[in-house]
């Protein structure tokens, strides 16, 4: 069963970018008035791949990591936030996070349900408005679909349902506007390429709220929570790395010199964060793992996620090697701290979001960036300023967020609904015969 489901999405994978090289080939054949048709292209194949990231890609790097009760509730998270996300997004939260700016800290009114938002260029880029808008859709979905790596395992769906509407609302749209959007971390001068703030510490703090929140799973500490299947969990964090080019290159909204330069130094960052989770691991433990690899993979891609567009080569080594030893020392933090993150959200997005926004204050050379290392030292504090924050003000709201929630209609299943697992008692089905 496996291996004809890995088949199936490899042949599906295989489809989806012969007909994307096709169109992408066609699209530069072609070059109509101030819109360019590879830029368009590219930053329409690249929304598709951050979307891939999400489903499949995030739902199996989750799902293999969970038990075996609780997989499909765990890939439902994924699958529903992208779904909840598009609807939030058309209607209100697009226009929250990049209307024209508010006092430095939301977006007006303007494009409420897309109105105004068509296929004339974005200001200022080669690309249709709503070209820019579905790309930072998906954005927003995989932010939130991060979080609920903390929750696996006993939280409520119709709880998640709506912490989703309203943290994607409250919370990330005016984050976003705040870095991407003309806000006041914008006017303030943080470099923050394609989501290291907006993205990784924001999902990494609200998760660690989350966990505070909801309490350890039942039996955490007692029973055995090992991931029931590490094929699946290995083959999620594959497509994370495929699909994180158009994360990161596509920032660039361009098909350019500097996609190809965040390209570059995505994929070196991914490499070198595999290997330094693995020399950590295998030195405190004694054996590397596959999960350990997987685990350094995200964590490089992480960290270079805010430098990506700013940093060359050579430093981008350097900060996929810097994310991968400080994500496996975060991960550790759950156990000193006490709190049941159960797939280490806090540890590999929050610390790895951390560390590669600091270091893009200090290796920050191309791109339009300058950093501590080429002659602006206050590129640091900058950055500094922009993830306290972020974590300030993500910490505070979800925190709010989920006592409203549990005041109202209850963040957790029941312990017996618990131990029979999420499967059965939130769907009433079962992953495996």
């Amino acid at each position: 069963m496996f291996v004809r489901l890995i088949y199936t999405i490899g042949v599906s994978l295989v489809s989806i970018v012969g007909l994307l090289v096709i169109s992408v080939t066609s699209a530069f054949a072609e070059e109509t008035s101030s819109l360019s048709a590879g830029d368009t292209a590219w930053v329409l194949v690249s929304s598709a791949l951050v979307l891939a990231m999400t489903i499949p890609g995030l739902a199996l790097f989750y799902g293999g990591m969970v038990r075996s009760k609780n997989i499909l509730n765990t890939m439902m998270h994924s699958f529903i936030a992208v779904c909840l996300v598009s609807v939030v997004w058309v209607l209100w939260g697009y226009s929250f996070a990049f209307a024209p700016d508010v006092g430095g800290v939301i977006g007006n009114f303007q494009w409420v349900g897309l109105n105004g938002v068509g296929v004339e260029p974005l200001e200022g880029a080669t690309i249709p408005h709503l070209a820019f808008m579905v790309f930072q859709l998906m954005f927003a979905g995989i932010t939130v679909a991060l979080i609920s790596g903390a929750i696996a395992e006993r939280m409520k769906l119709s709880a998640f349902v709506v912490f989703s509407v309203l943290w994607v609302t409250f919370i990330y749209a005016p984050l976003a506007h705040w870095v991407w959007g003309g806000g006041w971390l914008a006017g303030f001068g943080e470099l923050d390429f394609a989501g290291g703030t907006v993205v990784h510490i924001s999902s990494g703090v609200a998760a660690l709220v989350c966990a505070l929140v909801l309490g350890k799973r039942h039996g955490y500490g007692s029973e055995n929570m090992a991931p029931h299947n590490l094929p699946l969990t290995v083959v999620g964090a594959s497509l994370l790395w495929v699909g994180w080019f158009g994360f990161n290159a596509g920032s660039a909204l361009a098909a350019d010199g500097l996609a190809a330069s965040a390209f570059v130094a995505t994929h070196v960052a991914t490499a070198s964060g595999a290997i330094a989770w693995l020399a950590v691991e295998w030195g405190y433990r004694g054996n590397p793992t596959l999960l350990g690899a997987a685990s350094g993979a995200v964590a490089g891609l992480v960290a270079i996620t805010p430098a990506a567009g700013y940093v060359t080569p050579v430093f981008a080594l350097l900060i996929g090697l810097g994310g991968g030893v400080v994500c496996y020392l975060g991960v550790f933090l759950k156990h000193t701290l006490g709190y049941d993150d159960a797939l280490d959200v806090l540890g590999i997005h929050g610390i790895g979001g951390t560390w590669g926004a600091l270091a893009t204050g200090v290796f920050a050379s191309v791109g339009g960036g300058t950093g501590l290392l080429f002659g602006n030292p206050s590129q640091v504090l900058i950055q500094a300023i922009g993830v306290l924050a972020t974590w300030v003000f993500v910490f505070i709201g979800t925190y709010c967020i989920l006592k409203i929630i549990d005041w109202t209609i209850g963040l957790r299943v029941s312990k017996e609904d618990e131990i029979l697992g999420l499967d059965l008692s939130q769907h009433r089905e079962r992953a495996y015969a």
